[in-house]
């Protein structure tokens, strides 16, 4: 498996104890023993440290931020995904970016609480729990 790319929602669900924390505990704790390897973007990234901030402080969203970062690695964006994003069909140009990103870097699954986000591109697009539930049936090898 090449990776996971992880959307905003996801983080921000875990740090903001939104709804669908547990399952995006879950799949973080994944990440934390090296189960899987996950990806983001420097996007989602700046999207957390915004909600996080208005939920907590600009102190408390970089600490999680940074905790983040020890575990999950930054997926590069240029003009090339821009581009790419320019010229799909996505609705919203940030997902567009997104997409092409981790489809550049062969990302396996893109997890998101808004599967719908995605539905123009051909990356499995899947939920935390769908993902964590596919590990746990699967092994290693989801």
């Amino acid at each position: 498996m090449n990776g996971i790319f992880i959307d905003s929602d996801i983080f921000i669900d875990l740090l903001a104890k939104r709804q669908h924390h547990i399952e995006a505990g879950e799949l973080l704790m994944m990440i934390q023993e090296q189960k899987v390897k996950a990806y983001t973007t420097p996007i989602v990234l700046a999207n957390v440290d915004y909600i996080i901030t208005k939920f907590a402080n600009k102190a408390v969203s970089r600490r999680a931020i940074k905790s983040l970062r020890k575990y999950v690695s930054v997926l590069t964006m240029d003009q090339t995904i821009v581009d790419s994003a320019l010229e799909s069909e996505f609705i919203d140009f940030e997902d567009a970016m997104q997409y092409y990103s981790a489809e550049k870097q062969q990302m396996d699954f893109i997890v998101t609480r808004n599967k719908k986000d995605y539905r123009k591109g051909d990356l499995k697009v899947v939920t935390a729990r769908e993902f964590v539930d596919m590990y746990s049936a699967r092994g290693k090898d989801a």
